[in-house]
């Protein structure tokens, strides 16, 4: 039940206008639909965001339901829309690389701008996110991000060694060394581990077979690709005992059940992937996805998207972050949300420790995944 809080009433903080604002948005629509017919909205996205932990709330305040097809790596998805008619999905969930992409090809819808709390961002580069605008017309809203780093078994591998990438390299985890597989993430960890830094992503040609080299040395030290399912039982079991290409979106939920694992940003840098929701193109139910996205970026919707069971993440905004203090504290101190925490996901940004993930600059995608092809099978 909604809490109501009255505007002009004692005490009244920030947070409680957010969260006021946040619980009208949900009731409202309900009122006078409950015996409608339930509205299917169609959903691309990562594993977990069309759940009830996520979508639950939402779906019962509008009378919706949501259908999700679910995916793993920006490549898949953009091969998913283009084998589908247009309209076929009324919420695309993308990595912020791949954004430019979906606009480019026509699968995704402008956005008003004026509908999302960009005052509230924890930081100046969420405003205007890199690809999520054409110009001032905004494509896709930033929802929520994490960091990838060295994630690793704590008994194998200790804090001090999980400060660099050399740790993967490390004896006496000889076979027990998994990818999530995917580019992106693994060749991007190799680079900054190469020293490339900000320009991890644009590389001259003898700068990629530099990083080819150096994830080809690492080839006898791995245990396996695993896709997502794979990723978290090979972690959880001990099959693996460190995981390249990942972070706390995986280490986090074992973490949360006590397992002895963890992710770090090693002194090489890591990497945010960023997540964001678009309106595909030629839907019908683009009014409704709008309430759902606004709805996400409230402070109620970042603390739904912070505490995903399938995979934890870092709220973008203010009001979330707050408000995630407030109802989980436990899990906004182990996940360093909390200002003045050394690692705290806002001040890592600053201190130049985060690179945002891109796709390459001088080679193409099909390039690293051709690599990546090669890799797996040497």
């Amino acid at each position: 039940m909604t809490e109501i809080i009255k505007p002009g009433g004692p005490g009244l903080r920030r947070r409680d206008v957010m969260r006021l604002g946040a619980g009208v948005a949900l009731s409202a629509p309900f009122v006078g639909r409950a015996w409608a017919q339930t509205t299917d909205i169609n959903m691309l996205a990562w594993y977990g965001h069309g759940e009830a932990d996520v979508v639950g709330a939402f779906e019962e305040a509008h009378n919706v339901k949501f259908v999700p097809k679910y995916y793993a790596g920006g490549d898949n998805m953009l091969a998913l829309i283009a084998q589908s008619p247009p309209g076929t999905y009324d919420v695309i969930l993308s990595d912020a690389e791949f954004v430019q992409q979906l606009n480019a090809a026509g699968y995704i819808e402008a956005l008003d701008q004026n509908d999302y709390p960009f005052d509230d961002m924890l930081h100046e580069d969420f405003q205007k996110f890199p690809g999520h605008w054409e110009g001032d017309t905004l494509y896709s809203m930033i929802v929520r991000g994490g960091h990838l780093g060295v994630s690793y078994n704590t008994t194998a591998i200790s804090p001090e060694e999980a400060q660099s990438y050399d740790a993967f390299w490390k004896p006496e985890v000889k076979g027990k060394v998994g990818h999530f597989d995917w580019h992106l993430p693994t060749l991007g960890m190799m680079s900054l581990k190469n020293g490339n830094g900000a320009e991890l992503w644009d590389l001259s040609e003898e700068e990629w077979q530099a990083v080819q080299d150096t994830t080809m040395s690492l080839r006898p030290q791995v245990g396996g690709f695993f896709d997502y399912g794979g990723t978290f039982n090979s972690l959880k079991n001990g099959e693996m005992h460190a995981m390249c290409g990942i972070g706390d979106w995986i280490t986090g939920v074992l973490e949360r059940d006590g397992a002895p694992v963890a992710s770090t940003i090693p002194k090489e840098g890591g990497i945010q992937f960023t997540e964001s929701y678009s309106i595909g193109k030629g839907s019908q139910k683009a009014e409704l996805v709008t309430t759902f996205i606004k709805y996400m970026t409230s402070p109620e919707g970042q603390v739904k998207l912070a505490q995903m069971a399938a995979y934890p993440c870092f709220a973008v905004t203010r009001g979330g972050r707050d408000l995630l203090q407030e109802v989980d504290p436990k899990e906004a101190e182990r996940s360093h949300q909390i200002d003045g925490m050394p690692n705290d996901p806002i001040a890592l940004i600053n201190e130049g420790r985060i690179q945002y993930r891109d796709i390459p600059t001088q080679q193409s995608l099909e390039d690293w995944n051709d690599f990546w092809s090669e890799y797996k099978n040497a």
